[in-house]
């Protein structure tokens, strides 16, 4: 149930029940201005009731290996482009292979890790790309 059709429901408790023709689909003025006036109000509520272009284009599914690239990053699923950025930025801070570059091991890791989010960036900038 809708805002409208609960804010419609209200307003009918308020009037008497002789009233509530005026909220029936079938009624009908003598004058077409006003008939046109509901004829737009019922379009206007029913729009949500039927499929949203909008909503089924937000709702395209997020490809598992993007999912997984965000969550390389550390972020939820679609999250913005800044945010992956700020993302990206902050984990090559951490962990850029200069940093530890006096212990081999660490290096080594470094290495990998940043190589990772590397991947996971661009894989995601490349569906940001596809996606608009």
């Amino acid at each position: 149930m809708g805002i409208f059709d609960r804010l419609g429901g209200v307003i009918k408790s308020y009037l008497n029940a002789e009233d509530e023709r005026i909220f029936d689909r079938r009624f009908q003025s003598e004058d077409p201005d006003v008939n046109a006036a509901f004829d737009e109000l019922n379009d206007y509520l029913n729009r949500g009731k039927g499929p949203n272009p909008r909503a089924e284009r937000r709702a395209a599914p997020l490809p598992e290996s993007v999912r997984a690239d965000f969550a390389e990053l550390g972020l939820p699923p679609g999250a913005s482009g800044a945010e992956c950025r700020d993302a990206y930025k902050k984990l090559l801070k951490i962990h850029h292979p200069d940093r530890h570059a006096n212990h081999p091991g660490n290096f080594k890791k470094a290495t990998e890790k940043t190589a990772r989010i590397n991947a996971a960036y661009d894989r995601i900038e490349e569906w940001r790309k596809e996606k608009t």
